[in-house]
C-alpha cells in the first residue's frame, strides 16, 4: 500500500504529528547504507530535473517549475521513504511511546 501522508499509516495510529515524525525519522535512521544511498540517489534524480528545467526556463515559466517543485518533491519522496521504512515503524513505536502501543 502507498501512503501519501503519516496518518494514514497503521503502524502510526493514534499519534500526534510530532510523534508521528519520531517514528519516522529514527525508522529512516536505521536504514541500512545502501537504501539509504539508494533513497538519496532518488531524491537527487527528482531535485536535478527540476533545477535544469527552472535553470532553462525564462519568465514566469520559472514560477511554474518551482511550482513543480514542491509539489511534486514531497508527493514522490515521502511515499518511497514510507514504504522503506515501514517495516521499522512498529518496532519503533513500541520503544518510543509505550503507553501509545494498541
Amino acid at each position: 500500500m502507498i501512503y501519501f501522508n503519516s496518518q494514514s499509516i497503521p503502524e502510526l495510529q493514534g499519534l500526534n504529528f510530532s510523534q508521528r515524525m519520531q517514528v519516522i525519522r529514527a525508522a529512516a535512521d536505521r536504514l541500512p547504507a545502501p537504501t539509504k544511498i539508494t533513497l538519496n540517489i532518488i531524491k537527487l534524480i527528482i531535485l536535478s530535473v527540476l533545477f535544469i528545467l527552472i535553470a532553462r526556463a525564462e519568465g514566469w515559466a520559472i514560477a511554474g517549475y518551482v511550482a513543480l517543485l514542491v509539489v511534486l518533491y514531497p508527493l514522490i519522496t515521502r511515499p518511497i521513504t514510507f514504504y522503506l521504512c515501514r517495516k521499522s515503524f512498529a518496532s519503533i513505536r513500541r520503544q518510543q511511546f509505550p503507553e501509545h502501543v494498541q
